[in-house]
């Protein structure tokens, strides 16, 4: 009896030692991971058996949201704090950091530049206390491993933010080495784009750096015993350069999706790597016996990237692996979401999220609420009892009742700012409150789109136009959000000069009403002031072709187009003559489907502009244009307005 009433004891003195113990943190970021690119959140064609199996044991979100790039979010999750507020807008964590007094919204700007636009904090501010500091200063021995993007020099290192541990280098928009070991890092000097420099070591050739992740955060855990820890593990997958394990690549190869979304081999090969790291996380908690005491966050730092190696022009965009693989196909695609990563719809900002605490958080159970990066830390300090600290100021909210099912989310609206993109490449934010979505373009003064996402989750029927009224609402919602976060919004130029319409012919002289375009394997008619341009050739070969005499790149192509079928375009500059392609540069650009768009195609290289092709998407469906402007950095602007 004696023997039984000892491991009994032992047994109670055990558990209820585990229970007091604080609970470990693990915070595992996907890199370009979109809504739909797992099997939990409804992908038929990657396979994720990691994060399913995890779903089981968490509550999954379905309106969970990131930035639409990965430092602003990054930023987000460590300071509790909107972008607008921590002023880290764009992903520019790997450039030199700004010195002080500098000032992040010009007074003027070019004559030709309409808008002044703000430009982004490219680190995070030393003097934020961070959810690592917090934790730290809490008892938690704390650890980074992988992409950081806060900051490139020492300064504005994770070290210096509250972590004991750090696995990372940099300039680290992407990976080192490729993905692949040798890594190319060294210990000392001053990172450059042609020298990394940081903590990360060199493993066996050919090492997969995600698989190396997994490596540190196992050696992490096994050397954190007898106390709570804090694991962030921000994944190098599925980023570009888009480096993949080709057995893994060639298995998905062959299969097919049967909803015809998706069908990505390399995606899916890099995915099943991230699901990997994931799972062996998991696995290495339960061998050391802490998977039920500790608190996991699985999610995305943006939407998933569509946009990227889909145009094969003059400078190879997709390069010769990913076309064996991939062929012109995007990384992946986000269907029913619109669009993806670096834009304000929701395929650019809706993300996955799973939370998992044993005992606490309901396994297999869903939540509809509003949430997103800003809320992670004040969730996280909330659940572990930890006070805030005093000195840092919080947008986010805690939504610990959410996770304990006690009770739901007190809050008018969310926000999402992103000042670099959109109309005019000015950017934009929305709202969020309730169903509704409001998106407000700053290039554009008073353009408004407005969505009942409950009833649109694909964003395809702008109500601003037949709602004034809940417009007006949810825009004095902005308005409150751009003023108490002091947001560096973009602004009109005061300097800025409108570039004159092109004139009238001269009287009794014969009217252009091509003003010179010429049309090549399309026909061009002018109706009603509007430009109407229709393929009658091969696909893919209808262009608009004008010399631009002796004008000289780089300049801004901007266009006011509308499409019914939307699609890929590109401008293409020759430098030479027409029959001579020597020198070729083929900028490409997206023109969406819907309602009137004002683009802005920038065209970086230097030297002549040529001869000027434009080729819109008009295979399917003509394509209507109001007007097109050519603007050189240097030299008068020239305008069509049709």
């Amino acid at each position: 009896m004696k023997p039984l009433l000892v491991a009994l004891l032992s047994f109670f003195l055990l558990h209820s030692a585990a229970a007091a113990q604080k609970p470990n943190v693990v915070l595992f970021l996907v890199d370009d991971m979109g809504w739909m690119d797992s099997g939990v959140y409804g992908s038929k064609y990657y396979e994720t058996p990691s994060m399913d199996r995890f779903a089981t044991t968490a509550m999954r979100f379905t309106n969970a949201y990131s930035q639409p790039l990965c430092s602003p979010t990054r930023g987000s999750l460590l300071t509790g704090q909107y972008t607008a507020r921590h002023g880290i807008t764009t992903a520019s964590g790997h450039q030199p950091p700004q010195p002080a007094g500098h000032k992040f919204l010009p007074d003027t700007a070019p004559a030709n530049v309409e808008m002044l636009t703000p430009e982004s904090k490219n680190y995070l501010e030393p003097a934020q206390i961070t959810l690592a500091e917090t934790l730290k200063g809490a008892g938690y021995r704390t650890a980074h491993i992988g992409k950081w993007h806060l900051g490139l020099t020492r300064p504005h290192w994770p070290e210096q933010q509250g972590f004991d541990v750090a696995f990372h280098c940099h300039p680290d928009p992407g990976p080192p080495g490729e993905y692949f070991s040798p890594y190319g890092v060294t210990a000392e000097g001053n990172p450059t784009a042609k020298s990394r420099v940081g903590t990360i070591t060199d493993g066996p050739k050919g090492e997969y750096i995600v698989d190396r992740q997994a490596d540190e955060a196992v050696k992490f855990i096994q050397g954190s015993k007898g106390g709570p820890f804090f694991l962030n593990l921000w994944c190098y997958g599925v980023h570009g350069p888009w480096g993949h394990k080709e057995e893994y690549t060639k298995a998905f190869a062959a299969k097919k999706d049967p909803t015809g979304r998706q069908g990505n081999p390399i995606m899916a090969s890099m995915l099943k790597s991230v699901d990997e790291c994931f799972g062996r996380i998991l696995n290495e908690l339960k061998t050391q016996g802490l998977l039920e005491n500790t608190l996991i966050i699985f999610t995305s730092d943006n939407g998933g990237n569509t946009h990227s190696n889909t145009v094969a022009d003059g400078r190879k965009s997709a390069n010769e692996d990913w076309q064996k693989w991939a062929g012109l196909q995007p990384p992946t695609l986000n269907t029913p979401l619109r669009d993806g990563k670096g834009t304000l719809y929701e395929g650019g900002t809706r993300v996955p999220l799973m939370w998992s605490w044993a005992g606490k958080i309901k396994p297999g159970s869903l939540s509809e609420a509003v949430v997103g990066p800003i809320d992670v830390y004040p969730t996280v300090i909330d659940l572990l009892g930890i006070a805030k600290p005093e000195q840092q100021k919080f947008d986010g909210v805690s939504y610990a009742k959410v996770l304990k099912s006690e009770g739901g989310l007190d809050r008018a609206a969310y926000f999402n700012y992103h000042p670099h993109a959109g109309l005019l490449r000015a950017g934009g934010v929305w709202a969020r409150s309730g169903d509704f979505k409001l998106l407000r373009w700053f290039g554009n003064p008073g353009t408004h789109e407005l969505y009942n996402l409950k009833d649109d989750l694909s964003e395809a029927h702008d109500l601003a136009g037949r709602m004034p009224e809940k417009v007006q609402e949810m825009s004095k919602l902005i308005d409150g959000f751009l003023a108490d976060t002091g947001a560096t919004y973009p602004r009109p130029n005061p300097a800025y000069k409108p570039v004159a319409a092109r004139p009238a012919a001269p009287a009794g002289a014969k009217d252009d009403p091509l003003a010179g375009w010429k049309e090549r394997g399309c026909k061009a008619t002018l109706t009603n002031g509007m430009l109407s341009v229709q393929s009658t050739g091969k696909t893919g070969a209808a262009f608009l072709g004008h010399g631009m005499a002796k004008m000289q790149a780089p300049a801004v192509v901007k266009l006011r187009v509308r499409s019914a079928a939307g699609g890929a375009g590109k401008i293409d500059c020759l430098p030479n003559t027409a029959s001579d392609p020597t020198g070729l540069v083929s900028t490409p650009f997206e023109v969406k489907a819907g309602e009137w768009q004002e683009l802005k195609i920038d065209l970086t290289h230097k030297g002549p502009l040529g001869t000027l092709r434009l080729y819109l998407p008009v295979d399917a469906k003509p394509v209507e244009i109001d007007s097109i402007e050519v603007a050189p950095v240097k030299g008068q602007a020239q305008r069509w307005n049709f």
